[in-house]
């Protein structure tokens, strides 16, 4: 079993990651109470470095290789490196299984070399890999006990990884990675392989972008109908978070969904009014459980049989 931490020391670094590289959770995280918002850091740090491993690597054998090494930390197969023991302790503390951890790093070491993502099933299990599993980490982290919202936090990560995705088309080509499903983009008359190399009818693309950020709406709907199983305080966090990532592709729709045009960035006053709907969110009464939700569609999960947390029973 892995040894307690120097917790002072790693929280605070993981402080540091977080301010520096999740903007859009900085604006939730001061809802969330103190103790939680030093574990989300702590899962948000490790996050943040396999990440790293593996896009920052020189060469790719030695980023799968890096990796490798994080995950057998992470399994008890190797000792652990701090960052890796103060997972551990949080895991403990707040009964989160690790094997979504371990699922977040398959997802990452998908990311070597080129990529392609042939249909929708596939891009679902990707977004499960690198963002559903944060979403399943983070009911720990704030204290989520129903089980049944495991699902439904799985379906808020996807949403914000698609619109993630759809953000960075034109970086992600760039780096030979294409993560649009080539069913869509066949469909609509564009060859994932020029994509990657650039050479892309952006008219056509950009139909394809709407029909993911659509997608991504399903996604966000469903994790709203979880939101009454959060903790008050926390519920404020994540409904912000929500609504500050989803006014990414709100604002890429304003822009006519032309990823290819550039990076979309949502001001900082726009984030703001965003953050405040999403407080404004806390009084709808499917929100707060004044009524009844439906139960999870079952559909949104298909693909992903035999993941943890997902409504593939």
């Amino acid at each position: 079993m892995a040894a307690e931490p120097e917790t002072t020391d790693i929280v605070a670094s993981s402080r540091d990651v977080l301010a520096t590289h999740a903007r859009s959770f900085r604006w939730a995280s001061v809802f969330l109470p103190a103790d939680a918002r030093d574990d989300a850091a702590v899962v948000y740090a490790f996050c943040r470095l396999a990440d790293d491993l593996v896009d920052e690597a020189e060469d790719p054998a030695v980023g799968a290789a890096d990796l490798a090494q994080l995950d057998a930390e992470l399994l008890g197969t190797a000792p652990p490196r701090p960052l890796v023991a103060a997972l551990h302790a949080v895991a403990r503390r707040r009964g989160i299984d690790l094997a979504s951890a371990h699922e977040l790093n398959v997802g990452i070491g998908s990311d070597q070399g080129a990529v392609r993502v042939p249909d929708d099933a596939a891009l679902l299990r990707y977004c499960y890999r690198v963002a559903g599993t944060v979403g399943l980490m983070m009911c720990g982290v704030i204290g989520v006990t129903h089980r049944g919202a495991l699902a439904h936090a799985v379906d808020l990560g996807i949403g914000m990884q698609i619109t993630n995705i759809c953000r960075d088309v034109r970086e992600d080509a760039g780096l030979g990675r294409v993560y649009l499903p080539a069913t869509r983009l066949r469909a609509a008359g564009i060859d994932p392989e020029r994509l990657a190399a650039g050479d892309v009818d952006r008219a056509k693309l950009v139909g394809v972008v709407r029909e993911l950020l659509a997608l991504a709406e399903r996604y966000y709907a469903s994790a709203d109908d979880a939101m009454r199983h959060i903790p008050w305080r926390s519920r404020l966090a994540i409904l912000v978070a929500s609504r500050v990532y989803r006014a990414i592709g709100r604002r890429l729709l304003r822009n006519g969904a032309d990823t290819w045009a550039g990076r979309t960035i949502v001001p900082w006053w726009e984030k703001g009014v965003w953050a405040s709907l999403g407080l404004l969110a806390a009084l709808r009464p499917r929100v707060a459980g004044w009524v009844q939700a439906p139960p999870h569609e079952r559909a949104l999960h298909v693909g992903l049989e035999g993941l943890p947390g997902t409504d593939t029973d």
